[in-house]
């Protein structure tokens, strides 16, 4: 036997089967151990594939009869309904009962623009005329315009463009400066009036549309977005205020303009926008309930009715700068004239600072205005004022506020 024979190594040509050689060997007296080396199988492509077929029909099955299984045992409510991005817009995202266009189709007709002339001195006491711009939305088919207080306060001249292109001179009716909103009218009818919503219907996420006249030369203009917020609390030129916030774009002239739910009623009359470089899509809008309180009591009465007031003129001289100009040494809110009987009744003099309402605090004139508005007519309130080096408590009942309506600067505005 040679050497090749001694280790069982055999001739290709010898047998049918084959022997894994090994080179190294720890004892050489013996024959290493040779494992037989097995026939490789193969899978072919199309057989994978197959098997890679049946085993998702298999899952597929098995899942739906789960579900099956699930629902008839313990109840629910299957959804036939499939969703695809493609061409998905705001109005199928915010679930809206109307598109976009046909909100502003409806209502385009019903949103006007506002230029005012107001007369003005300079420094040396010469007149001189200041123009400005806003929007209004028809409350009426004979004329009657809601818009911003603060779109017409101190105007002497007011005219109002509709959507056909048509300039109407118009005549002021009423104000009411606590909640920045007036009335105005044009001698004309069979105008197309907006429908009011109402405040219980509106819900965050929800679509809206603003239309108005942004710049003061681009009326008719439609922005869209989504209620942001509701019943946000904004203090605005010092009036505590609660209104929606908006994501649709606002711009100087859109005050007065309307914002437009999904059912294409009147959410809000749109009265501010927070500005600044790094302010984006943040409107605000007088809520539709407050806008029709106030608009029908305006028409009725000229005032808005049953809301309370101390009688009596103040002054916010919270900035530093504003007490020193006015010549008072402690900033505050300070009570510039008496004007009601129960004011003067009470002992409350020109020139008190109004320290505390109650227990709560008066750090600025939106705390005081607010306070007096939680009470009733014929209710009583306690004021702290400073007067001279004195701190005196004074109980006052409070009034209607329709004795007192002004144009000043007053508790009940």
């Amino acid at each position: 036997m040679d050497d090749w024979e001694k280790f069982g190594e055999t001739n290709s040509s010898q047998g049918n089967t084959q022997y894994t050689q090994y080179n190294q060997y720890t004892d050489y007296g013996q024959e290493p151990y040779r494992a037989p080396v097995k026939e490789p199988k193969y899978v072919t492509r199309k057989f994978m594939v197959l098997t890679l077929i049946f085993s998702m029909i298999l899952s597929a099955a098995v899942g739906a009869g789960a579900y099956a299984l699930a629902m008839s045992t313990f109840g629910g409510t299957t959804i036939n309904k499939s969703v695809t991005t493609t061409n998905y817009n705001l109005s199928q995202a915010t679930g809206s009962e109307l598109s976009i266009q046909e909100i502003v189709a409806l209502n385009e007709n019903s949103v006007v623009a506002i230029t005012t002339e107001a007369i003005d001195y300079d420094f040396w006491m010469r007149q001189y005329v200041t123009e400005g711009a806003g929007s209004g939305v028809i409350y009426s088919e004979d004329g009657y315009i809601i818009t911003n207080n603060h779109v017409i306060d101190g105007a002497s001249n007011i005219k109002v463009a509709l959507n056909d292109g048509s300039v109407h001179q118009a005549t002021l009716v009423a104000t009411d400066a606590q909640t920045d909103l007036a009335v105005i009218k044009i001698d004309k009818t069979g105008l197309d009036p907006v429908t009011i919503g109402k405040e219980e219907d509106l819900c965050v996420g929800g679509l809206v549309v603003a239309i108005g006249n942004p710049l003061g030369t681009l009326s008719g203009t439609a922005t869209e977005g989504i209620i942001s917020a509701l019943e946000r609390q904004i203090t605005i030129d010092g009036k505590a205020m609660s209104l929606i916030q908006t994501s649709a774009s606002i711009n100087p002239g859109n005050s007065g303009g309307g914002l437009f739910d999904q059912y294409g009623n009147l959410a809000g009359i749109v009265v501010a926008k927070s500005a600044g470089s790094n302010v984006e899509g943040l409107g605000f809008a007088i809520p539709c309930d407050k806008v029709a309180e106030v608009t029908k009591s305006l028409i009725e009465n000229g005032y808005v009715e049953g809301r309370p007031a101390a009688g009596i003129t103040i002054v916010d001289l919270t900035n530093p700068q504003d007490a020193m100009q006015y010549g008072v040494s402690i900033a505050g809110v300070y009570i510039q004239e008496v004007n009601g009987d129960n004011a003067k009744k009470s002992g409350l003099e020109s020139g008190d600072m109004i320290y505390y309402i109650d227990d709560v605090k008066v750090t600025d004139s939106s705390v005081l205005l607010a306070e007096i508005q939680k009470h009733e007519i014929g209710e009583e309130v306690t004021l702290t004022i400073v007067r001279g080096n004195d701190i005196k408590k004074i109980k006052i009942q409070l009034e209607a506020a329709s004795k007192y309506q002004s144009n000043n600067k007053t508790e009940e505005e």
